[in-house]
């Protein structure tokens, strides 16, 4: 985790940069602000990247000498697919829409994405990817 910490590391030195040549030329303060928020959140990603390279064991990608055998197979588990976020978003559509006209759209709204929610969380337990 060594290399994703100096990237973010570059990352917020980059940032910084640019919001000071961005102040000294265009004089917008909204985009100074945000240029220097954007290197803030880079500078905590790679302080926790750096602190935590500390206290993992290291892995082939820190080592410059490692071979790509070195690594591990096992990725872990990947879902297949999933309709389940179709009727998320369809549920959100339902609730911004009652925000606009009518609060029993809202509610309606809600259900349905408590719903979608509830069979999304609970997907793989049941049907032909239930473990």
């Amino acid at each position: 985790m060594k290399f994703e910490g100096k990237l973010f590391v570059m990352a917020m030195v980059f940032y910084l940069v640019v919001a000071v040549i961005y102040g000294f030329w265009s004089r917008d303060e909204s985009g100074i602000v945000l240029l220097l928020f954007t290197g803030a959140m880079a500078l905590i990603v790679a302080f926790f990247t750096l602190h935590v390279s500390r206290k993992v064991y290291p892995r082939p990608e820190d080592n410059e000498d490692a071979l790509p055998e070195d690594a591990n197979p096992d990725y872990g588990f990947f879902p297949p697919h999933s309709w389940m976020p179709l009727p998320l978003a369809g549920s959100m559509a339902i609730i911004v829409l009652g925000l606009v006209f009518a609060v029993w759209l809202v509610v309606l709204g809600v259900v349905l994405l408590l719903f979608s929610l509830v069979g999304w969380v609970f997907e793989y337990y049941r049907g032909d990817h239930a473990h």
